[in-house]
């Protein structure tokens, strides 16, 4: 499932496409019909993300709700649409093909409100808010490799970053979140922040510093050495050279290096 800044980079490309532009819109799938009809002919105010959440506000008020989930994309294209697109938004000759996805809605101008009621506050939006975060934390006794993924305490956070962030600053997953320091936990959200923000200007997660591996810049690290422990089951630790371990935190596959953590 795309993280939240694969969502926050793609709201940003659809802006450049359609903000302040009139959107064709329809639904090659015939799956959304009603729904591109809806907004098709009316002008986008803007796209905007929170967390994995995708909205596109429009004139009269309608919102566009999406979220990708596990299978979802959303693709430019030139091109005539290719397998079951959910909906397509044209301006002119660029198109953008959604397909896959979780959620595909259009509501009034409550449903971004509706939608985000849930949601803990997002490390890359301008109110997000690090003391909400620290206060949601605060009131879970479940482990912070788990808390992490809980889109109610913080937005955004998926597999990768929640188990490089816990390695990057040596904090054991295992560790009850309400029990982590209020010191750590700020540390925790300003790291989001910063590889989060890296994220969407790179269009990809990379957490290595680049002097670790003797790169010049995080643009130019190799694909298969941007990591610090996810999927590196086995490898030696790129600090200590013991062996990253694997297992799992409320059901979900984590990575640690045992000695730094």
């Amino acid at each position: 499932m795309p993280e939240g800044h694969t969502i926050h980079r793609l709201a940003r490309d659809l802006n450049r496409t359609f903000r302040a532009k009139p959107v064709e819109a329809s639904s090659p799938q015939g799956r959304f019909e009603a729904g591109a009809a809806r907004i098709d002919g009316q002008t986008c105010a803007e796209f905007e993300a929170w967390g994995k959440h995708l909205f596109a506000t429009f004139d009269n008020g309608d919102v566009l709700h999406v979220h990708l989930g596990l299978i979802g994309k959303f693709r430019k294209t030139k091109g005539e649409p290719v397998g079951a697109v959910r909906l397509r938004m044209s301006q002119g000759a660029t198109h953008w093909d959604l397909s896959g996805p979780m959620v595909c809605t259009v509501g009034g101008p409550d449903l971004i409100e509706e939608a985000t009621a849930k949601l803990g506050p997002d490390p890359l939006r301008k109110d997000g808010d690090v003391d909400e975060f620290i206060a949601r934390m605060r009131r879970k006794r479940i482990a912070i490799g788990a808390a992490l993924l809980d889109q109610s305490v913080v937005a955004g956070i998926g597999n990768v970053y929640r188990a490089e962030f816990l390695f990057i600053l040596g904090i054991d997953p295992r560790t009850p979140a309400n029990k982590v320091e209020e010191a750590d936990l700020r540390l925790i959200w300003n790291l989001a922040v910063e590889q989060l923000r890296l994220g969407v200007r790179l269009n990809r997660i990379v957490t290595v510093d680049p002097s670790d591996i003797g790169a010049p810049d995080a643009k130019s690290i190799p694909k298969g050495e941007r990591l610090y422990v996810y999927k590196r089951q086995g490898a030696p630790c790129r600090t200590c050279t013991n062996p990253i371990e694997q297992f799992e935190v409320a059901g979900r596959k984590m990575w640690e290096c045992t000695t730094c953590q």
